[in-house]
């Protein structure tokens, strides 16, 4: 399985992006499909995660109430809308996906097997 984002770019502060993840090859039943970002100079955080069931969604306390995220199952795509952007938004956006994870260690990036490339969220001030 391959893992492909898109969707990123230059925005102003308070504007709106989203992005895609696009999973390619055989996917699972189980599996959990999220979104890290990583900031210059930072590690890279947990922004949200999505079980395939869709019953849940884990977001980040930085981003709830501004992001969205969702999946369609029958696209093997997740989907991050990002909206009233903030210049500490800016990030290297990258998708993950986990057949194995437990619900306790969602947020944990050493609990995902599988990457994205990334793609890059510019906010401006």
């Amino acid at each position: 399985v391959q893992l492909q984002a898109s969707g990123g770019g230059l925005v102003q502060a308070g504007g709106s992006l989203r992005l895609s993840c696009a999973a390619s090859g055989r996917t699972s039943s189980r599996d959990v499909m999220a979104w890290f970002r990583q900031a210059p100079g930072k590690e890279r955080e947990f922004v949200l995660a999505i079980p395939r069931s869709r019953i849940t969604t884990y977001y980040a306390d930085s981003v709830k109430g501004r992001f969205t995220g969702s999946r369609d199952n029958a696209k093997n795509t997740l989907y991050l809308q990002m909206n009233s952007l903030k210049p500490e938004d800016t990030a290297v956006y990258y998708c993950a996906a986990s057949t194995s994870i437990i619900t306790s260690n969602i947020r944990n990036k050493n609990g995902y097997a599988l990457w994205g490339q990334g793609t890059l969220v510019t906010v401006s001030s």
